[in-house]
C-alpha cells in the first residue's frame, strides 16, 4: 500500500499539478513522449484553478514575489520530499497579474509621506470642513447669490408710454438704457439717461451711469418712477469746461492758470480743493419762507454765511452733506415751494421718500447759474467716477472699426461739392464756384418741379403735397405744442448750443417755429411760408433763402449756420417704448 501511494506523489510536480519531475523527464524519455498531450490539459486545468481561487482571495492576503497570493497548503500524514528550486523559465510561466489593489495602496502611502513633509496650509474655509459638515459643498450648502437674482423695473418714455424690464440685480443705468435703445430701435448716441422722477416733490434727476438700477429704486417711493429721457449736457462739462463756470464764483485752494486742463485737474484731483460760491435763495426747513444767503460749495459739504460773505469757520453753517445726499432740479418750484424763480434744485437725502420738510431747497437768478451748481456738486461727490463715465463710450467707439456700425449723422466735414457735368466726377475746391453750382442746381430742381406740377395731377403722393407733410415723419418735429412746452423739453434733454425742434406756430397757421438752445438760452425763429412760381418754399430769412420742404431747411441749417447764432447740432425726440 506504501509504494501504490508513493508512485503517484514522486510523479507530481513539486512546484505545482501538472508539471512532471525533473528526475522522471531524464530517466523516462518515452513516457515523456507518450504523456505531452495530457501534461497540457492538466497545464490548462491548473491555470483555471489558479485563476479562480486569485478572484476569490481577499485584498489584505500578502503577496509573493512573483505577485501569487500565499496559499496555506494542508499537512500530509506521511514523509514529504523536499520541493527542487523552480528555474526562472518557470516563474515567468506561473506568474500571474500583479494585484493593482496594494500597488495603489503603496501609491498613497508613499504620497502621504510626501505632503507630510510639506509646511502645512492654513485652511482658509474650515467651517466647511469641520467633522459636522462634509468637504465637499452641497447645491444648498451657500446661500443664493445676488447676482443672479432678477427684477422687473419698469420705464417710461415722455409720451406716457411704459415697458417693463426683467434686469439683474448688478444692472447699471448705462446697461438698462443701453437695453432700451436697443429693444426701441434707437440710436445709441450714448445720450440716453435714465431719469428718476419725483411727481410728488416735483422733483428730478438723470442717473450717473455707474449707479445700479435696482438700489436706486430701493429708495424711491412708490410714487415715483423711471423716465427714458435723451440729455446731451451730460458730460458737456468735460468738452468745454469753460462756459460752466464763472471766474467769480469759482476759488482754488492753490493758484489756476485758467485754462481748460486746469479746471478739469482741479475738480478730478481729490487732493484739491475747488470752492463753489455765491448768493442762492434758501428755503427755510419746516417753513415757506425764503432768505437769500451766500453759500459756498465744498468737498465736505454745502455751508451758508450767517455773516455776509464772511467764510470764517465761526460764520459757516452746514446746509446739507454730499455723501449720503443727491442733487435734482424742482420740476415746478413756484408752484409747488412758492420759490422766487423757475431755477431751482434741492439737496435730498437718500432715506427721504414722501417727506418734503427734510428737503434742502435752494434757487438760483439764472439757469446758468443753476447749471453751475448742478455740475459742481456732482463732480466733488464721483469726481474721477464721473469721468471714467465720460470717457468709456469713447474707448469703446474707438475700438469699433469705422464700418462695423453705420453713419447715422452727417457731418459739415464730411460733404464736398461735387461737379458730375463731365464723364467723372470730380471735387469743386473754389468756394464761389461751389455756391453757383449749388444755385444752378436748385433753379434746375425748380424748373423740374414746375413741369411736374403742369404735366402731373394733384394726389397725395405729388411732390407738392408731400412737402407740406413730410416733416410730420422727423423726429425733430413735435407737432401743436405750446412755447412753454417746447422749452420744457429743451431743458430736459440739456441745455447745449445747437439743441432744437420743430412745431406748428400758434399764431400763423401756415407757419412753423424753431426752438433753438444757445448759450444755455432758448431762442425762437418763425419759419414762414412764401410763393415763387407757382411754388410754395419756407424760409427763415424772409425770402431769401428758399426750401422746398421743412428737410432741406434743418439740412441746411445742419451744415451752415446763415442768420442763426449757431448750427442746428441735436434734436430733441420722443421715443415711445
Amino acid at each position: 500500500m506504501d509504494k501504490v501511494e508513493q508512485t503517484p506523489r514522486s510523479q507530481q510536480d513539486p512546484a505545482g499539478p501538472g508539471l512532471p519531475a525533473q528526475s522522471d523527464r531524464l530517466t523516462h524519455h518515452q513516457e515523456d513522449d507518450v504523456d505531452l498531450e495530457a501534461l497540457v490539459n492538466d497545464m490548462n486545468a491548473s491555470l483555471e484553478s489558479l485563476y479562480s481561487a486569485c478572484s476569490m482571495q481577499s485584498d489584505t492576503v500578502p503577496l509573493l514575489q512573483n505577485g501569487q497570493h500565499a496559499r496555506s497548503q494542508p499537512r500530509a500524514s506521511g514523509p514529504r520530499s523536499v520541493q527542487p528550486q523552480v528555474s526562472p523559465r518557470q516563474r515567468v510561466q506561473r506568474s500571474q497579474p500583479v494585484h493593482i489593489l496594494a500597488v495603489r495602496r503603496l501609491q498613497e502611502e508613499d504620497q502621504q509621506f510626501r505632503t507630510s513633509s510639506l509646511p502645512a496650509i492654513p485652511n482658509p474655509f474650515p467651517e466647511l470642513c469641520g467633522p459636522g459638515s462634509p468637504p465637499v459643498l452641497t447645491p444648498g450648502s451657500l446661500p443664493p447669490s445676488q447676482a443672479a437674482a432678477k427684477q422687473d423695473v419698469k420705464v417710461f418714455s415722455e409720451d406716457g408710454t411704459s415697458k417693463v424690464v426683467e434686469i439683474l440685480a448688478d444692472m447699471t443705468a448705462r446697461d438698462l438704457c443701453q437695453l432700451l435703445v436697443y429693444k426701441s430701435h434707437c440710436v445709441d448716441d450714448n445720450s440716453w439717461t435714465l431719469v428718476e422722477h419725483h411727481p410728488h416733490l416735483g422733483l428730478e434727476r438723470c442717473l450717473e451711469d455707474h449707479e445700479l438700477v435696482v438700489q436706486v429704486e430701493s429708495t424711491m417711493a412708490s410714487e415715483s418712477k423711471f423716465l427714458f429721457r435723451k440729455n446731451y449736457a451730460k458730460y458737456e462739462f468735460f468738452k468745454n469746461p469753460m462756459n460752466f463756470f464763472p471766474e467769480q464764483m469759482v476759488t482754488w485752494c492753490q493758484q489756476s492758470n485758467g485754462s481748460q486742463s486746469q479746471l478739469l485737474q482741479n475738480f478730478l484731483n481729490s487732493s484739491s480743493c475747488p470752492e463753489i460760491q455765491g448768493f442762492l435763495h434758501v428755503k427755510e426747513l419746516g417753513k415757506k419762507s425764503w432768505k437769500k444767503l451766500y453759500v459756498c460749495l465744498r468737498r465736505s459739504g454745502l455751508y451758508c454765511s450767517t455773516k455776509g460773505t464772511s467764510k470764517e469757520p465761526r460764520h459757516l453753517q452746514l446746509l446739507a452733506d454730499l455723501e449720503d445726499s443727491n442733487i435734482f432740479s424742482l420740476i415746478a418750484g413756484r408752484k409747488q415751494y412758492s420759490a422766487p424763480t423757475d431755477h431751482g434744485l434741492c439737496i435730498k437725502p437718500n432715506k427721504v421718500r414722501n417727506e418734503a420738510k427734510e428737503l434742502r431747497l435752494l434757487c438760483a437768478e439764472d439757469e446758468q447759474t443753476r447749471t453751475c451748481w448742478m455740475t459742481a456738486f456732482r463732480l466733488l461727490k464721483y469726481g474721477m467716477l464721473l469721468y471714467q463715465n465720460y470717457r468709456i463710450p469713447q474707448q469703446r467707439k474707438a475700438l469699433l472699426s469705422p464700418f462695423s456700425t453705420p453713419v447715422r449723422s452727417v457731418s459739415e466735414n464730411s460733404l464736398v461739392a461735387m461737379d458730375f457735368s463731365g464723364q467723372t466726377g470730380r471735387v469743386i475746391e473754389n468756394p464761389a464756384e461751389a455756391q453757383s453750382a449749388a444755385l444752378e442746381e436748385g433753379h434746375a430742381w425748380r424748373k423740374r418741379s414746375t413741369r411736374m406740377n403742369i404735366l402731373g395731377s394733384q394726389s397725395p403722393l405729388h411732390p407738392s403735397t408731400l412737402s407740406t407733410v413730410i416733416h410730420r415723419t422727423q423726429h425733430w418735429f413735435h407737432g401743436r405744442i405750446s412755447r412753454e412746452e417746447s422749452h420744457r423739453i429743451i431743458k430736459q434733454q440739456g441745455l447745449v448750443d445747437g439743441l432744437f425742434l420743430l412745431r406748428d406756430s400758434q399764431s400763423n397757421p401756415k407757419a412753423f417755429v424753431l426752438t433753438l438752445c444757445h448759450h444755455q438760452k432758448i431762442k425762437n425763429f418763425q419759419i414762414l411760408p412764401c410763393e415763387d412760381d407757382g411754388q410754395t418754399f419756407f424760409s427763415l430769412d424772409d425770402g431769401n433763402t428758399k426750401f422746398s420742404d421743412l428737410i432741406q431747411l434743418v439740412d441746411f441749417y445742419q451744415l451752415n449756420k446763415g442768420v442763426l447764432p449757431c448750427k442746428l447740432k441735436h434734436h430733441c425726440i420722443r421715443v415711445a417704448l
